[in-house]
């Protein structure tokens, strides 16, 4: 049993919820070794075959629990590099070479690194009272957990500059102008939302989505002619799945098509 994280597998949906509401569900070394192994998990288990991330009381994750980085008296400054290596980067890298669906339900405050994982999900739906800030300017540092890498593709370099430098909340309304999230839901139906939404897609040809998933991620470095030669590719190996096949002849048949994710 995680100390740190709930963790249920319901309707085909992995349910990861961060558990740290006293802290806010801020980060500490187990936390997040939790999440990296319930993450590893969510990839070699075939039941599952998507996920709901969220959080516990009233955040999402407000980042980094200072107090297991903060140097004692008189001791030198802690390598906050090796923080990030070992407790970030792999969230990120996990969550996005995960082949399957990642849905973010943010729940109140998503601050510092917990707004950059928000971003790293595939699709993030919010709570109303749900905001999202760039705090890292507050304690001197810089946005990790791919802040500098999604956060200007999904808004702009401007508007990601200005967030990261003023370090101005920014309410989920804006959030989702900004394109930061699909959704902003009533509070207390975020949850119930986010859920139907990830069952529905765990329904689904998940093997698609994956394979769509991994056509997102080397977007992100490809040229057109390259992108376009990964297409091929990948359409390939979709057309040799079995929820190809079954949803040609479901339509054929004019029936709903079963998918199994393969």
């Amino acid at each position: 049993m995680s100390q740190y994280i709930q963790f249920e597998i319901d309707s085909g949906v992995a349910r990861i919820t961060l558990n740290n509401p006293d802290k806010l569900n801020s980060f500490n070394r187990d936390m997040a070794t939790e999440l990296q192994n319930l993450l590893n998990d969510c990839k070699t288990n075939n039941e599952i075959r998507a996920v709901l991330l969220t959080g516990a009381g009233r955040a999402f994750c407000a980042g980094q629990d200072l107090a297991e980085v903060i140097p004692g008296k008189g001791e030198p400054p802690k390598d906050l590099g090796q923080t990030v290596n070992f407790t970030y980067n792999p969230i990120v890298i996990k969550i996005r070479e995960l082949e399957k669906p990642v849905i973010c339900a943010v729940n109140g405050v998503a601050a510092g690194a917990g707004a950059n994982i928000a971003m790293a999900c595939d699709i993030a739906l919010a709570g109303q009272s749900a905001s999202f800030i760039q705090s890292f300017r507050n304690i001197g540092l810089i946005p990790d957990s791919g802040g500098t890498f999604f956060l200007p593709r999904v808004v702009g370099l401007q508007r990601a500059t200005a967030m990261m430098f003023l370090g101005k909340k920014i309410k989920a309304e804006q959030a989702q102008q900004f394109g930061m999230v699909w959704k902003v839901c009533e509070d207390e139906k975020l949850i119930d939302e986010a859920f139907t939404m990830a069952k529905e897609l765990a329904s689904l040809p998940t093997k698609g989505f994956g394979l769509t998933k991994r056509g997102l991620n080397k977007s992100f470095f490809n040229n057109l002619h390259q992108q376009l030669s990964l297409e091929e590719e990948l359409q390939k190996e979709a057309g040799y799945t079995y929820d190809y096949t079954e949803g040609v002849n479901a339509f054929l048949e004019k029936r709903k098509p079963e998918f199994k994710g393969e």
